[in-house]
């Protein structure tokens, strides 16, 4: 049997891609190549019609054949890069983009600007726990809680904690928002929470399906979640706490169901009133 070059299965795997409107075909062609062979682009260029072993076209064409229902590239590889940082992701969790990175710098700015040492973290929602743990690796004298109302997600989060070796540091928590936290308080909470609404989910790309709900959909207005948050979390701030929370688009929601909340909207690479800022003095009472 005359089995395929790398070149002639990357450009039949960006050509099935493209036919099933995978927006990035041949860059995702190109990562499950990667995923499968362990080529590098240096590799591919000495010697692109070096064959393919037998099983590595089968499971090439079989990843490539799943990506093109839309399933998520990172869920066929199992791992997405995040601020420099490697971490696992499933179907359990959802996967770290771009403008979540705003969360990370403005926490890092502000522990700086208020001189924080040893201080006490919590990433609210933490799915993953990509932001629990780059804060860790920030912040070496920091203790994290990262907390999830999802056991599912919270299994994906101790394996990237355990992969980082941070277990001593970053403690998973199950908890529906602060229901399992007690009277603990945090001098800096961040929090990339469901914040879809209801209707808009059939707008999104396709691969969203394949990503949680839970972590995902938020009433009607999308604001159920951050509402709950913003009511609960006074009692979890330490004097001079900030609450740091990403909402997506929904920025006119927000203003339209809390009016009587002001925020710090911070600049994010979509330009748009996308996360926020909220010291615990400007907080309603509970």
């Amino acid at each position: 049997m005359c089995l395929m070059t790398w070149k002639e299965a990357w450009k039949r795997g960006a050509q099935s891609l493209q036919k099933a409107g995978v927006e990035e075909y041949d860059l995702d062609a190109w990562y499950l190549l990667e995923h499968v062979t362990g080529i590098t682009k240096a590799s591919y260029y000495m010697e692109p019609e070096h064959p393919m072993h037998d099983q590595e076209e089968r499971e090439y064409l079989e990843l490539i054949r799943k990506r093109s229902t839309r399933i998520p590239l990172q869920h066929l590889t199992g791992v997405q890069e995040f601020m420099g940082l490697e971490f696992l992701v499933n179907e359990h969790v959802l996967i770290p983009r771009q403008d979540t990175e705003v969360l990370v710098e403005t926490a890092l700015e502000v522990c700086r600007k208020e001189q924080m040492g040893e201080i006490r973290l919590l990433d609210m929602c933490t799915g993953s726990g990509c932001l629990a743990i780059l804060l860790a690796e920030k912040f070496p004298q920091a203790e994290v809680d990262a907390v999830d109302i999802s056991s599912e997600a919270l299994e994906v989060a101790e394996i990237n904690i355990a992969d980082y070796e941070l277990e001593n540091r970053v403690y998973p928590i199950q908890s529906d928002l602060f229901e399992n936290l007690q009277n603990t308080k945090y001098d800096l909470i961040i929090s990339n929470p469901p914040y879809v609404t209801e209707s808009s989910m059939e707008g999104l790309p396709q691969e969203y399906r394949y990503e949680p709900s839970l972590a995902l959909v938020a009433g009607a207005d999308g604001m159920d979640i951050i509402d709950r948050l913003l009511k609960e979390v006074k009692a979890h701030l330490n004097d001079n706490g900030v609450l740091i929370v990403e909402l997506g688009d929904g920025a006119e929601n927000f203003k339209e169901r809390l009016p009587n909340i002001e925020v710090t909207w911070l600049p994010t690479s979509g330009g748009k009133d996308q996360v926020f800022m909220i010291k615990k003095e400007q907080l309603p009472n509970a």
